[in-house]
């Protein structure tokens, strides 16, 4: 079997500022770090002000900076080809291409908050998959907003942090043009090792949930089936979700009557509408579940968020139905796809002693059914955003 590693993280900053200096044939002056995520439950639920329980991952994206004083920004990635060059003057909505305007954007965002961010140069690597519903893209954008804010000189606070994260959705949903609701973002700054973060979209608050797996791991699974969240897929369910407020008159499907959402009459406004409501309910049980340690019914809740993404929402994909399926069969807890959907990765509750068993499992179907090789990775709840000091 495959598994990702997530790397000692003050040996992955050293990395990182290696590559900085072979670049730009200087130290950096600061190395921000900031991990991807896996959600437990709750998808979609975000952008409609519902309730999200993600999980900050160890593997983590590194971003080496230096200030600069033209006024010129340089981005360049240790798993991307061709850097990018430009004024920051010049950074604006649409004005970056591809993969750097995700970095660019949150230059740009901090500026438009009154920061005052200098030109930079910035190089980046990283351990969390891309394209495998894993949040590699807000990793990367709250690791150069730390290492942004690292370079000003300010302090990691409690309100620095809620202006990274507004930084990191501006970013994407701006600059790049990607409809995300935030949860990744929120995740990526405000995680906490050993815990959950549950995050109340409609009440605007989060708390940490200490995860007692005690004997249980964590287990994802990258189907390698990659997907991107400006291909168009996201933003049509966004559309549908917003169709179905409108239809029912609330400000969102966090405030729809279920039994009102029966009554939509399109079929499939229909079924996003009822997916929405019912995992924002699932997540609720799903606290109470973890917090009486009733892994059966975390593992129905599991169960039927799946079921839902996969015949309401219409965003799983066979390679994620199969790495659910024999997940349970081969001896997990719980299974779900996990991430906004069309490939990526599942997530499994999974005793220690059967980990092994469900990776070979999960590998065998794979193959079986002629689909590219799946890579797991192990979960461990872990710590947001913040600098780190690179081994000498």
């Amino acid at each position: 079997m495959a598994v990702l590693e997530p790397g000692d993280p003050s040996e992955l900053a050293r990395r990182a500022a290696a590559g900085f200096a072979e670049r730009y044939a200087a130290p950096p002056t600061v190395v921000g770090r900031a991990p991807g995520r896996v959600n437990l439950i709750g998808e979609h639920t975000d952008y409609n002000r519902g309730l999200v329980l993600p999980v900050a991952l160890p593997h983590a994206t590194y971003a080496a900076a230096a200030a600069r004083t033209d006024g010129l920004v340089r981005i360049a990635s240790a798993s991307q080809a061709e850097p990018w060059d430009g004024s920051l003057d010049a950074i604006a909505p649409g004005s970056v291409p591809g993969w750097a305007g995700y970095a660019a954007g949150v230059l740009w965002a901090l500026r438009e908050a009154g920061y005052e961010v200098p030109g930079v140069d910035l190089h980046i690597d990283s351990t969390v998959p891309l394209g495998a519903g894993l949040s590699s893209s807000a990793a990367l954008e709250c690791s150069v907003a730390v290492a942004v804010a690292g370079l000003l000189g300010l302090d990691l606070d409690d309100g620095l942090r809620e202006a990274l994260v507004d930084a990191g959705v501006r970013a994407e949903t701006e600059v790049v043009g990607a409809p995300t609701g935030g949860m990744d973002q929120a995740i990526a700054v405000h995680g906490e090792e050993g815990c959950a973060l549950l995050i109340d979209f409609d009440a605007d608050v989060h708390r940490a949930v200490p995860l007692e797996l005690g004997g249980r791991t964590l287990l994802v699974t990258d189907t390698r089936v990659t997907h991107e969240l400006t291909d168009g897929g996201y933003a049509g369910r966004r559309a549908e979700c917003e169709q179905a407020a409108r239809l029912l008159g609330v400000p969102s499907l966090r405030q729809a009557d279920p039994e009102a959402v029966e009554r939509i009459e399109d079929e499939v406004v229909r079924a996003r509408a009822r997916h929405v409501v019912t995992e924002v309910a699932r997540v609720e049980a799903t606290l109470a579940a973890l917090d009486a340690g009733d892994w059966p019914a975390v593992g129905r809740c599991f169960l039927a968020s799946h079921v839902s993404m996969r015949d309401d929402f219409e965003i799983s994909t066979p390679e994620l139905d199969t790495a659910v399926s024999v997940a349970v069969e081969a001896g997990a807890l719980a299974a779900r796809m996990t991430g906004g959907g069309f490939g990526g990765s599942s997530v499994a509750i999974v005793p220690d002693d059967r980990v092994a068993a469900v990776t070979r499992a999960i590998d065998a179907a794979f193959a079986l059914n002629g689909y590219r090789p799946a890579s797991h990775l192990v979960a461990t709840p872990s710590a947001g955003a913040g600098l780190v000091e690179p081994v000498s």
